[in-house]
């Protein structure tokens, strides 16, 4: 016989019920980190490959005095194209991409490889550090400002 008021009672089932509860969530967390960890132990690669390359460009990129980045095209040594203000995305990219080879202390005047490929993605390489940066994954305004340097500064327009 149970002395204690119902009240009580359903508490303490309320609580055993929330603790069942919370062991279970614990069990299938521990059970997906478990799995994830196996996946990357065995070299499971999570990305879908790449599709081909469509075109690329190799692109240098130089800050001007004023705080402005000039985009020079390698095989010409032209100025094809800059950019003023903040740009965030380009140059928190850029950031990134010399960040990587100041690291490894390799020289920052080699080009970077702006890929275009046939499913429309864009890929910013650096083939010095072998570093990438795949445009398309921070939604199409931020990799809109690359895919303008595709054809800046050439005398084609696109088709």
């Amino acid at each position: 016989m149970n002395t204690l008021p119902k009240t009580h009672w359903s508490t303490q089932n309320q609580r055993l019920s929330l603790n069942r509860s919370m062991a279970w969530i614990g069990v299938l967390l521990l059970a997906l980190l478990v799995a994830i960890g196996l996946a990357r132990w065995s070299g499971l690669d999570p990305r879908s490959p790449d599709a081909a390359v469509q075109w690329q460009r190799a692109l240098q990129f130089r800050d001007l005095p004023g705080g402005d980045i000039a985009v020079l095209d390698q095989s010409t040594g032209r100025q094809v194209a800059s950019f003023t203000g903040e740009q965030g995305f380009l140059r928190s990219s850029l950031r990134a991409l010399a960040r990587e080879r100041h690291r490894e202390k390799i020289s920052g005047d080699g080009p970077f490889l702006l890929i275009g490929r046939t499913d429309g993605r864009l890929t910013l390489l650096d083939p010095s550090t072998h570093q990438r940066i795949d445009l398309e994954s921070f939604g199409p305004s931020n990799a809109a400002v690359f895919a303008s340097l595709r054809l800046a500064g050439t005398e084609t327009t696109p088709r």
